[in-house]
């Protein structure tokens, strides 16, 4: 537990982590068999759902199979990181294999590099020698994506740009743990593939480019003001008091600074955690509170929410 807590903070987590829910997990196993049984479910369903209401119903599904792949890489709800790389393997949100996923996302916990480019795998700022360096379309494309309607639109092609030239680099030098990595990938993803043709409605190409690609946009909405640069470490995550469905499709994560000072708390405690010391958090954030995805909208469709720079890279 981080070193901050007083005593009283510690004994409330030590007993959430020790209470029924704590121990079993059982909202989290509960939220993995209807996401996972959900789309068997949709998909075998979908020549009496239809064409559309098929893709209305599966991209939630797979924003939310992003999200409980998150927990599982944090150690939820088994402690075996073995068993829940199985849980959480299948290619349902297509772009990103569990292990790249869960390696990057880890290795963006280290909270003192939080933000800063080229260090930080998620962050989504240039340093300013990069910034000299990039041409005036690329400076364009950087400050829409600043704009939340411009995250929507752009963020999930620029992630996956980044996502192919730096594979690609893997892949050329012949890192043996990536060819692996893409070959298993590909090998299940053709296994869903064929699935989707043999029992569903839908085309693939309708599959990958109007569920995946929309549900990789939904989920880049969290993402989107979920850090800031700053000085202090704790100061770069956000507390963002949304409400449903955007806490519920985002497991709670736009509590974002509980969850970066206590990874391995589940995702149904970190509302409770947050309200029960309420000022102290933002405090400990530095005031750095969102009033929702709403407050957001407003504010940022057209005016960015800061630089692409970072400030001190």
């Amino acid at each position: 537990m981080p070193n901050y807590l007083d005593e009283a903070h510690r004994e409330e987590l030590l007993s959430l982590r020790h209470s029924f829910t704590g121990t079993t997990e059982w909202p989290t196993w509960l939220l993995w068999l209807s996401v996972f049984g959900g789309w068997f479910a949709v998909m075998l369903l979908s020549p009496k759902l239809g064409l559309w209401p098929t893709t209305l119903l599966m991209i939630p599904l797979v924003v939310l199979w992003l999200s409980v792949q998150h927990e599982l890489l944090h150690g939820h709800p088994t402690r075996l990181n073995w068993l829940n790389k199985i849980l959480g393997y299948a290619p349902f949100a297509l772009w990103y294999p569990y292990t790249l996923y869960r390696d990057s996302h880890l290795l963006h916990h280290r909270d003192e590099d939080l933000t800063l480019p080229g260090i930080d795998p998620e962050s989504r700022y240039l340093s300013q020698q990069h910034w000299q360096r990039v041409t005036p379309w690329t400076r364009v494309v950087r400050w829409l994506d600043k704009t939340l309607p411009g995250r929507l639109l752009l963020g999930a092609p620029l992630a996956l740009i980044a996502l192919a030239r730096d594979e690609l680099l893997r892949l050329r030098a012949g890192q043996r743990q990536a060819w692996l990595m893409w070959l298993t990938h590909g090998f299940f993803t053709l296994l869903m593939f064929a699935f989707i043709t043999r029992y569903s409605i839908l085309p693939i190409w309708h599959y990958v480019v109007l569920i995946t690609l929309p549900a990789l946009a939904v989920s880049m909405v969290r993402s989107y003001y979920e850090h800031r640069p700053s000085e202090h470490p704790e100061q770069r995550s956000v507390l963002n008091e949304a409400a449903w469905p955007w806490s519920w499709l985002f497991l709670n994560l736009n509590l974002h600074l509980v969850h970066h000072d206590l990874p391995g708390l589940g995702w149904y405690f970190l509302p409770r955690v947050y309200r029960a010391r309420r000022e102290q958090w933002l405090a400990r954030s530095g005031g750095f509170l969102v009033r929702g995805y709403g407050e957001l909208f407003r504010r940022h469709s057209l005016t960015p929410i800061d630089s692409p720079q970072h400030p001190h890279a």
